[in-house]
């Protein structure tokens, strides 16, 4: 794609629903601000080379099998699988790392991406943790629920981008980062009410552009609040590493 005279490359995007993609994740993409192209791929679709592309967005889905973490693992009854993206989507996160271009990850594709570089998830938060199953499975796509608050590490990336070291996310999600895996680092967290640990809610690489969450601001990104700031603040710094490539 040629913008003003300037080749750009096209962001690569994953996806089980091609319209749901573009509905949803489509115009949040653009309201940051990036006018290259998107290319979606399902799985069975043919991948372009990485190298010809400017980034990798992972978005939300069904649940990460197990055996991606550890073999010995057995399946939890809740889960809701989806092992052809799980193929799909690890294989192009590791070769976007070695070729260091930005990925973002949304809800289900921050799983993807901790679980591609070598860390383990929470197959289901509330029987994991003992917590209300309501906590983070709130809302819908078209339903823009502010569900909890976040608090978020100062000085990181994530603060940078949602402006602050707190934000009120969506939650529509029973998976969640266990181990964070070498090469990141837990930034975001929502607080236990319990005795347990607090759930990581974002992760980041300290050396790159790459940067998950547990969120959907997807959702959020129309929203004329705070929490709308903040969700369209993640896809603008999106925005601008792609243009950076």
């Amino acid at each position: 794609m040629i913008l003003c005279g300037v080749t750009v490359s096209s962001l690569l995007m994953t996806c089980r629903n091609k319209s749901a993609a573009e509905r949803y994740y489509f115009p949040a993409i653009r309201r940051g601000g990036w006018a290259g192209g998107i290319l979606l791929v399902a799985p069975g679709d043919p991948v372009p080379p990485l190298d010809g592309v400017a980034g990798l967005l992972l978005p939300g889905g069904g649940d990460v099998h197990p055996r991606r973490w550890d073999p010995s693992e057995a399946l939890h009854p809740a889960a809701e699988l989806d092992e052809s993206r799980d193929e799909m989507e690890i294989t192009l996160t590791l070769e976007a790392w070695r070729l260091g271009l930005p990925v973002l990850g949304i809800c289900r594709g921050a799983q993807v991406l901790n679980v591609a570089l070598g860390g383990s998830l929470i197959q289901d938060i509330p029987s994991h943790l003992g917590l209300d199953p309501g906590l983070h499975q709130r809302g819908t796509p078209e339903e823009a629920m502010e569900a909890h608050p976040v608090v978020i590490a100062p000085g990181s990336r994530l603060a940078e981008l949602v402006g602050g070291t707190s934000a009120t996310v969506n939650s529509r999600h029973h998976q969640a980062v266990r181990a964070v895996a070498p090469g990141l680092r837990a930034v975001a967290w929502c607080r236990n009410p319990g005795p347990g640990p607090d759930l990581v809610e974002g992760v980041e690489a300290a050396d790159r552009w790459v940067v998950g969450v547990q969120w959907h601001p997807e959702n959020l990104v129309d929203l004329d609040t705070a929490t709308g700031e903040a969700a369209r603040g993640i896809y603008r710094g999106f925005a601008a590493a792609l243009e950076g490539r």
